[in-house]
């Protein structure tokens, strides 16, 4: 494997987290929804960088890195990807208002860097100690690519958490601009933002804990693995913004991935039997492995990614089945964001229940405004 140098990775790390930081200078200053065209400009912008990138590290390592960076990337990106149906349904069930959904999701992507970054120390310490750890993550993506067959999700949990921090929090019923506090009848209180925000990183944390182990199964190398997650994150919020509708479209999407998952566990499984067998190497089952388990190659995963979405993407559109909408916490259906169509919201929520009246503090309301999906603030 080629080597890429220190400088080297001290200067690329520098430059990509400042692109990141004036992409969310950018967002902050000038809250707003993107149009279609903006949308796919920046969508493009990120991908050419990343090949760009990937083309850098091939000339100064090599192609093996550069492979690796490339299969990571896109595991990674097919993962982002999926995650969109979880914001989608966030920011629905809680009314994000539309100009300030950009904001959300760029506070979302801070936080999944963070949590990814710590995982991977974790997880780099763990297969520099204990390579049985690849035991585990093959187990464990294993595991995860059956939930992804059989669609199974952690909803209920986290409107359980909600709940719970409403109880001991006091959180208003209506939005604030993009503040967390506000204050009613001068009583300092959060705002519904604040919800929003424990819940994307929640989200975050968890999809951090399937996606490391999957691009670990990939390289073992800490910077490849950090760059792939940074290049998957660069670009997710205009990719939310633009799919817009398409998204339930994708309706076999999840079989994709969990072909993914389920690939990159084997590896990982047949890997571990190679590096840290559990038998003696002069055994029957030993001499098995050695002339029989395959160790599974960088660009045969390559393969196996981009045909697996590709398989899973074009299936989806020309099936054209939908899956059956999503519910909010109220029963209403859960709405996808779409490109700005030209009219200004002036910072109210477009509303994710399509055709339906919405219930605040107990009036009807048809009018479109912000709400809070889960009823009054208990005390």
């Amino acid at each position: 494997m080629g080597e890429l140098s220190l400088p080297f990775e001290i200067i690329s790390l520098c430059v990509l987290v400042a692109i990141l930081v004036a992409d969310l200078v950018l967002v902050s200053r000038r809250p707003h929804v993107p149009s279609a065209k903006e949308c796919a400009l920046w969508i493009g912008f990120y991908v050419t960088l990343a090949l760009v990138f990937a083309g850098v590290i091939w000339g100064i390592g090599g192609p093996q890195p550069a492979v690796e960076f490339v299969a990571g990337w896109l595991t990674e990106y097919s993962l982002s990807v999926d995650n969109l149906f979880v914001f989608i349904l966030i920011m629905s069930r809680f009314a994000v208002p539309r100009k300030y959904q950009q904001e959300v999701l760029m506070v979302g992507i801070i936080i999944a860097l963070i949590a990814r970054a710590a995982f991977i120390m974790v997880g780099a310490v763990a297969i520099e100690h204990l390579s049985w750890i690849f035991y585990l993550f093959g187990v464990f993506l294993l595991y995860t690519a059956f939930k992804q067959v059989k669609g199974e999700d952690d909803d209920d949990s986290e409107n359980g958490l909600q709940r719970a921090l409403r109880r001991v929090i006091p959180v208003t019923e209506e939005y604030d601009g993009n503040k967390l506090r506000t204050r009613i009848d001068g009583k300092r209180m959060f705002t519904p933002m604040l919800l929003v925000f424990v819940t994307i990183g929640l989200t975050d944390v968890m999809f951090a804990i399937d996606s490391i182990p999957a691009i670990f199964g990939i390289t073992q190398s800490p910077f490849i693995v950090f760059t792939a997650n940074l290049f998957a994150l660069m670009g997710l919020r205009q990719l939310y913004f633009l799919l817009g509708g398409l998204m339930d479209r994708l309706v076999y999407l999840h079989f994709g991935i969990a072909a993914i998952l389920a690939f990159i566990g084997v590896k990982l499984i047949f890997h571990a039997m190679h590096e840290s067998p559990l038998w003696p190497a002069d055994s029957a089952f030993g001499h098995f492995v050695h002339d029989y388990v395959p160790e599974i190659g960088t660009i045969a995963s390559l393969c196996v990614i981009i045909g697996a979405m590709a398989i899973a993407t074009i299936a989806s559109l020309l099936s054209g089945k939908r899956p059956a909408p999503a519910q909010d916490g109220n029963g209403g259906r859960v709405g996808t964001p779409h490109a700005h169509d030209g009219s200004e919201d002036g910072g109210a929520a477009a509303s994710p229940v399509a055709g339906a009246e919405r219930t605040v503090g107990g009036d009807s309301d048809a009018s479109g405004g912000d709400h809070d999906p889960y009823g009054p603030t208990r005390s």
